[in-house]
């Protein structure tokens, strides 16, 4: 088990080498011309585009990132279409981001947590053959009410897995965090995580929502660095109902909620943070126009906020 000492040791070694790792360098390098805009499809799921849609849509509409969902990937795999979609990606400038997966990596039982790593497995080939750089690892199957209860120690250990078999696939496990969930639902609980798993690759990824949703202070993130935060979801929340109350469909386009983007957008400046700002939201009132449209309000939002 990660102990307190490995935690302190880790967090100094973090400190020290916060420059980005090999495999993640090319999301995470410095650019002087603002920030970078990617979608997770998740914000236009209701038109039931197709990933390579979802692709052609996305460099119409000026996106420099996608962030796929792997139901997707494997819906093109299946139709072997993936290295067409690998390659429209590259002529088109659109770096596959992240992947978007509910492997069960985290889970209590051994024999579950075992087959939750060979999802993993199979996931992370996928992002690579995309030629992308990093995938979620949720919480998923332990945010549920009710959910057995993990320390954080033994998540570090079990991220710590997932990292070393993404050493093998090519590709970096990214920890998420859910503000909803009974695991793992705070960026401080990321951050100890991230720090107390002592691999020089592990990383966070943080929500707008998720963190008001949580209660995660916004200032907490000064506590990421380039290497430690590669993708930021963009997304906003309604003054009601209460926090406790929110649900995923409640997210709004950034700026049209309450959440204080002078404040955030301050944190990422003054940090010299450089996350890719992907729009990720489940709200069914925007699908309604087109999803060009949709896209092209969701890139000006983020601009508007940030840019």
């Amino acid at each position: 088990m990660t102990t307190r000492r490995g935690f302190i040791a880790a967090a100094g070694a973090g400190a020290l080498a916060a420059g980005c790792s090999t495999g993640a360098s090319r999301t995470c390098a410095a650019r002087k011309d603002g920030f970078r805009y990617a979608l997770n499809p998740a914000t236009i799921r209701g038109y039931k585009c197709s990933l390579k849609e979802q692709v052609r849509l996305c460099i119409q509409a000026g996106y420099g990132g996608i962030e796929p969902w792997l139901a997707d990937m494997q819906a093109a795999k299946a139709k072997g279409e993936l290295a067409d979609i690998r390659k429209m990606c590259e002529d088109g400038g659109l770096a596959v981001v992240n992947g978007i997966g509910f492997a069960k990596w985290a889970l209590p039982d051994a024999a579950a947590r075992a087959k939750g790593m060979e999802d993993m497995k199979r996931d992370m080939a996928l992002v690579a053959e995309m030629g992308g750089a990093f995938i979620a690892a949720p919480p998923f199957g332990l945010q549920q009410p009710g959910s057995p209860k993990v320390s954080l120690d033994d998540f570090a250990d079990r991220y710590r897995a997932v990292l070393e078999l993404g050493d093998r696939m090519g590709v970096v496990p990214i920890l998420e965090f859910w503000g909803h969930s009974a695991n793992l639902s705070r960026l401080n609980e990321a951050l100890y995580v991230a720090a107390a798993s002592g691999h020089a690759k592990a990383a966070v990824l943080a929500d707008i929502y998720h963190m008001w949703r949580g209660g995660s202070p916004y200032e907490g993130l000064r506590f990421c660095t380039k290497s430690t935060l590669p993708v930021l979801h963009m997304n906003d929340f309604p003054a009601s109902p209460a926090r406790e109350k929110l649900v995923d469909a409640d997210r709004v386009w950034p700026g049209d909620g309450v959440a204080p983007w002078k404040q955030i957008g301050g944190i990422l400046r003054d940090g010299g943070l450089d996350p890719w700002l992907s729009v990720e939201l489940f709200n069914k009132s925007y699908w309604t126009t087109n999803p060009l449209d949709t896209l092209r309000t969701g890139l000006a939002k983020m601009k508007a906020v940030l840019g």
